[in-house]
């Protein structure tokens, strides 16, 4: 069995890299090259104290950012809030809604929130600043629906609309992503994959892109301040495939330890694996640990640890709470906590 695990592993892995070939060209690469780059934060502190190797698990209202197939074994209704101090003093926040739609299907929405607080406006002539302020925030507003086509195979897709704005000018764009997850006929042993964030390209524009320019500066007696208005570039928003891999090890009836790992290959970046694994006694305690972005050259991310609790407080109406501890290599540890409501 675990050869057959680990098998499936590498070749997960090196499907990916096969499907998006390289993402350098001559030694160049596209890190920091994708609007929207908030779309790429992990949700859920369960999720990324796994070390984000939830694509084949998904069974929650997170499976809206991971995997929307997985949503279809959602058991009844759930409503998600997850907050965390990002880095540089940025505020993340997520906020899902799902629901059993009954026949094997499930719908949800989701809105995805990066905001932070005002910073002073300064220029080459006020470097001390000019008495204005600014901010700049991100969302994301998606529909899910999941399906089970049979006991054994799950698909599903989220429509999203994504804004970015900073100051008085904004961008806005469009993607889906779509999912897979299949139980295997392995026992415990179940396949994701997901594709996440393919839509249109994102372009800034706004009252901050409007300039006084002199068109003509080699004619003498021209207007030399002429309203013009900046044209910025195109970017893709931050697609990425993702094939995952989980399996269940019970011991008795109250132990359980799942391991699970994700191949992941970004349009901006190079291709990497997630692993992770979770142990839970009596589905009340849970203790997880991961490690993202292995085999990335550069990464800042190191190992993810955290710990949850789930309670049915009474008959049809439980309550989940989730941490996780993210390591950075130079940048701030991340803290993430995710509150969910069965109902």
């Amino acid at each position: 069995m675990r050869r057959i695990f680990i098998t499936l592993l590498i070749a997960s892995f090196f499907t990916a890299s096969n499907l998006f070939g390289q993402n350098t060209d001559q030694g160049v690469t596209k890190v920091g090259t994708t609007s929207a780059k908030f779309l790429s934060i992990p949700v859920g502190a369960r999720a990324l104290a796994m070390g984000g190797a939830y694509v084949s698990i998904a069974d929650d209202a997170n499976a809206i950012y991971w995997n929307p197939a997985g949503l279809a074994q959602l058991g009844n209704r759930e409503i998600l809030f997850m907050h965390s101090e990002w880095l540089a003093d940025i505020n993340f926040d997520y906020l899902a809604f799902a629901i059993n739609a009954g026949t094997g299907s499930a719908i949800g929405v989701s809105l995805t929130a990066m905001t932070m607080g005002e910073f002073e406006v300064t220029t080459e002539l006020s470097p001390e600043g000019t008495g204005e302020v600014f901010s700049a925030s991100s969302f994301a507003l998606g529909f899910t629906y999941s399906r089970q086509l049979t006991d054994a195979f799950m698909i599903g897709g989220t429509a999203k609309y994504v804004l970015e704005k900073i100051w008085n000018s904004s961008a806005t764009g469009f993607a889906v992503d779509v999912g897979t997850l299949f139980r295997t006929p392995i026992k415990n042993l179940r396949l994701g994959a997901s594709i996440s964030n393919f839509g249109t390209k994102m372009q800034m524009s706004g009252d901050n892109l409007l300039v006084r320019k002199d068109i003509d500066p080699g004619t003498f007696g021209n207007n030399e301040d002429v309203n013009a208005l900046l044209v910025t570039d195109k970017f893709d928003m931050p697609l990425n495939l993702k094939l995952g891999l989980s399996y269940d090890v019970n011991f008795g009836e109250q132990n359980r330890l799942t391991i699970a790992s994700d191949a992941t290959y970004p349009n901006d970046n190079e291709q990497s694996l997630n692993v992770g694994a979770e142990y839970s006694f009596n589905d009340f305690i849970f203790f997880r640990g991961g490690y993202r972005s292995l085999f990335q050259e550069n990464s800042e991310e190191e190992f993810v640890l955290g710990a949850g609790l789930e309670r049915s407080i009474v008959r049809g109406f439980g309550i989940k709470i989730d941490y996780a501890f993210q390591s950075w290599v130079r940048l701030q540890d991340v803290h993430q906590f995710s509150i969910a409501i069965n109902f």
